[in-house]
């Protein structure tokens, strides 16, 4: 089969928020964009989700998310962009080539500056190690809403899910406008404060509850929990949802050996979006699993001067600092340290911890030299944005030693 080839200046792959909003900021510049997705529409999981949120907090309500993904298409068109779907990246062909297959055939695309725009996906219950039978009316929220929204599919009566982050109520919202009744959320966290301002009726949090296993053959018929007493308990229920637990959605970026960083299982990278090879720009949750999509977007736009440097001068920074995380931080965005002063989106780095903190200090230090120390006056809970402000780089050496950041 003839394999069409063709250059183009930026090649974003992925048509979510993130890829959507760096498509409008390039387009506009005059710079050659193509948007590859593989999904029949764009616009990414924002698509499937209808409740409100998104968009400027200037829109009364809030924006559904079907609207805001037209929002963001819309933009990235009247700026130029090429946006094309039901295109499948299968790999590299060299450093800045991708060989790709859609309904025309196979073709193999270079460009002067790739952006991956990847996005992040929620570990399904196999992933999760949950033993137990096979059947049917299990999900992951993706899932959920899917079936619910864009199939409108029967889901079932009774379900259980499993988290309790914001997209955990989310999906159990779903779940009621679908007509199922939301037995319990369950979490091994301990519980949050004002937590049950969030839950809907009948819909009890069990913290410190850990899932055991799945029971049913043809069709889910309960999960089993166990507490943090040791009390074991099958909650009766026909459908499950496994929220959460987010991973960058790497193949494509692993199969083009970009180094990755360890805590977020993303791309390396730094503060311009800058991975560890040469005009490979990452951007969005492929980077951070999983923020909300107006910071995808806003750091599409932001990826633009970056890339728009790098096409005029080619420049390409080598040696950079890297950052890391001590227990009970689990990992740090950005987590290089670029040598050209660049800044992350709003002047700070984004942190996980794996347990809440009550007004944690935060330590940064490199080779033995306390770089900051910061108070934070909020608690800091797992699967929540940890803020650490950037006002300490000029202090940091980018060709340096690695830098720590800790809990005081």
């Amino acid at each position: 089969m003839t394999r069409r080839e063709r250059t183009v200046d930026v090649l974003i792959v992925g048509a979510g928020p993130a890829g959507l909003g760096a498509a409008a900021e390039l387009g506009s510049s005059g710079a050659r964009v193509e948007v590859l997705e593989r999904e029949q529409r764009t616009g990414g999981i924002p698509r499937h989700c209808h409740h409100g949120g998104f968009g400027s907090r200037r829109d009364t309500g809030g924006t559904s998310g079907p609207e805001y993904a037209l929002r963001c298409t819309a933009a990235a068109e009247r700026a130029g962009a090429t946006l094309r779907t039901g295109i499948t990246v299968t790999g590299w062909a060299g450093p800045r080539t991708l060989d790709a297959t859609g309904p025309g055939g196979l073709e193999r695309i270079t460009a002067r500056a790739v952006l991956l725009a990847t996005g992040a996906r929620e570990r399904p219950r196999s992933a999760r190690l949950v033993p137990g039978t096979r059947p049917a009316g299990v999900y992951t929220t993706g899932e959920l809403q899917q079936a619910v929204h864009l199939h409108h599919q029967h889901i079932g009566t009774r379900a259980v899910v499993v988290g309790t982050e914001p997209v955990a109520h989310a999906a159990a919202d779903t779940l009621r406008a679908a007509g199922v009744e939301v037995a319990a959320l369950v979490t091994g966290h301990p519980p949050v404060p004002l937590a049950a301002l969030r839950r809907g009726p009948g819909a009890p949090v069990l913290s410190r509850t850990t899932v055991t296993g799945l029971t049913g053959r043809g069709r889910l018929t309960g999960v089993t929990v166990r507490h943090h007493d040791g009390r074991t308990t099958t909650l009766r229920c026909d459908t499950v949802v496994f929220t959460g637990d987010w991973i960058p959605d790497h193949e494509l970026a692993r199969r083009g050996a970009v180094a990755l960083d360890p805590g977020t299982r993303g791309p390396a990278h730094d503060a311009a979006y800058r991975t560890g090879e040469e005009g490979v720009f990452a951007i969005g949750n492929l980077l951070h699993a999983v923020e909300r999509a107006g910071t995808a977007a806003a750091e599409g736009r932001a990826v633009a001067a970056p890339v728009l440097r790098h096409l005029a001068t080619g420049s390409w920074p080598a040696g950079r600092a890297a950052l890391t995380v001590e227990a009970p931080l689990t990992w740090i965005a950005p987590n290089l340290i670029g040598p050209d002063g660049d800044r992350p989106l709003n002047n700070r780095f984004v942190l996980r911890t794996e347990r809440r903190l009550t007004a944690p200090l935060l330590m940064v230090r490199q080779g033995g030299r306390l770089l900051h120390r910061q108070r934070l006056l909020l608690p800091a809970r797992p699967g929540v944005p940890l803020p650490l402000s950037a006002d300490w780089l000029d202090r940091a050496d980018p060709h340096g030693d690695t830098v720590r950041i800790s809990v005081g």
